[in-house]
């Protein structure tokens, strides 16, 4: 798969989770944040009200730290799929 076609795949799978409109489950909201922000390079502090809220955030990007911005692409479109297709 060329890098092309890796950001489609991966701009299809944001589009995915962006049009549901149910909840996700907390753990999975949690992985799509984490493999997100490493993908799209964004290292902006978590911005929650709550402290609880941004400590979770900030140890699931802590999780993601060693893998590259292509392998967060691919985790992330992994599990839209397969959320999508046994998560509902």
């Amino acid at each position: 798969m060329t890098n092309e076609e890796l950001e489609i795949e991966f701009q299809d799978a944001v589009d995915r989770v962006n049009a549901f409109k149910q909840p996700f489950p907390a753990d999975t909201l949690l992985n799509l944040y984490a493999f997100y922000k490493k993908a799209t390079n964004n290292y902006s502090r978590p911005s929650s009200k709550k402290a609880i809220i941004n400590a979770f955030k900030t140890n699931a990007l802590f999780q993601v730290q060693d893998i590259s911005p292509n392998e967060a692409k691919r985790l992330y479109i992994d599990l839209v799929n397969k959320y999508f297709l046994y998560g509902k």
